[in-house]
């Protein structure tokens, strides 16, 4: 297990009508990595889409989605960090499955020129967060996307294509974790629905019995109960990041053109000090 180190931040429910603000847990949120377990089997035709689009649409209808946005700001702030760490700027950026634009509100003008956010739910493009880049909201599925080939200079995306069907068989890189306290497992799946982020396979049960779920929040808080009687819940991210080639970065040396060989390396300070004592 990774060890996880508390975060700047920590998000609290508002209070309920009728409710004690004693009973409202506090929601803190912890990171850390891992490294991926194994391929995980490829996907053809597992998720419903239009259910989907029906989640984030009504997530993002609702009158404080804000309020369930700590999770994809915070991941979407990560996302831009890694953008920024690219030495060179972009004339035309695309965010797939861009939500309320969790990822173009973190950029500035300087990195990005022009943003085209795209998302299967048109409530989500039409309440989306304010940035300082020129954008363009587009409806589109991620599945099917109606731009031509070479078109963009960076593409991102932040916490959508886990719902895509047609994915590569596996994700071969490092994962972000982040850990989220909740009071309980009805907070927790509270969350996600405000999210969008309810089940949407084909598979699922499309209604589970009270009982049922009394007794999985149960089992829940006994076997993960932290010390506060909160219980965590781990969300696995996958960062990957991609750039169209500028003639603005360096190139890799000519083959051949290098002055000392590996077998050198450990001789490295030697060979330094020598070169210094011609010079």
């Amino acid at each position: 297990m990774p060890l996880l180190t508390p975060l700047r931040f920590s998000w609290r429910r508002l209070p309920a009508a009728g409710v004690p603000v004693k009973n409202l847990g506090l929601r803190t949120v912890a990171s850390g990595a891992s490294s991926p377990s194994g391929a995980s089997p490829k996907a053809f035709n597992i998720f419903d889409r239009d259910l989907k689009r029906k989640q984030k649409n009504w997530a993002a209808r609702q009158p404080e989605p804000m309020k369930f946005d700590y999770l994809k700001e915070e991941v979407g702030s990560r996302i831009a960090d890694r953008v920024y760490d690219i030495a060179r700027d972009f004339r035309l950026a695309l965010d797939v499955g861009c939500g309320r634009g969790y990822v173009a509100e973190h950029l500035n003008k300087e990195t990005v020129g022009k943003f085209f956010q795209t998302d299967i739910a048109e409530n989500a493009l039409k309440n989306a967060l304010e940035t300082e880049i020129p954008t363009v909201s587009v409806l589109a599925d991620e599945e099917f996307l109606p731009f031509r080939e070479n078109t963009f200079d960076l593409v991102v995306s932040s916490l959508s294509l886990h719902w895509v069907n047609d994915l590569p068989r596996a994700l071969e890189q490092d994962t972000d974790e982040i850990q989220v306290n909740y009071p309980g497992m009805f907070e927790l799946m509270e969350d996600l629905q405000g999210m969008g982020e309810s089940n949407c396979a084909w598979n699922r049960k499309a209604l589970l019995h009270r009982d049922t779920m009394l007794a999985a929040a149960a089992v829940y808080q006994e076997m993960y109960r932290n010390e506060d009687g909160s219980v965590p819940a781990t969300y696995q991210i996958y960062y990957m990041i991609g750039w169209k080639y500028h003639d603005s970065q360096a190139r890799p040396a000519e083959r051949g053109s290098a002055t000392v060989s590996f077998g050198e390396l450990g001789k490295i300070n030697d060979l330094m000090s020598q070169g210094k004592k011609s010079q």
